[in-house]
């Protein structure tokens, strides 16, 4: 999973497309902002279409058995 930020720096969606980010990140219209998790930021104006997306976080084996 890649996160997008627009070129102000406001969430856009997230990508699972890996060959095209690595394209834009070659050709120059795309930066990398974090590595971890990783997190593009675009250096061209594109429109804001985002969607509402739910976030479930698991817990992980501190409550196994329970």
């Amino acid at each position: 999973m890649v996160y997008v930020l627009s070129k102000e720096g406001t969430p856009l969606m997230p990508t699972k497309r890996f060959g095209k980010v690595r394209r834009m990140l070659k050709e120059g219209k795309a930066k990398v902002v974090k590595r971890t998790p990783f997190t593009i930021q675009l250096t061209y104006d594109s429109k804001a279409h985002v969607q509402a997306i739910f976030l479930g976080v698991d817990a992980g084996t501190k409550h196994i058995g329970d």
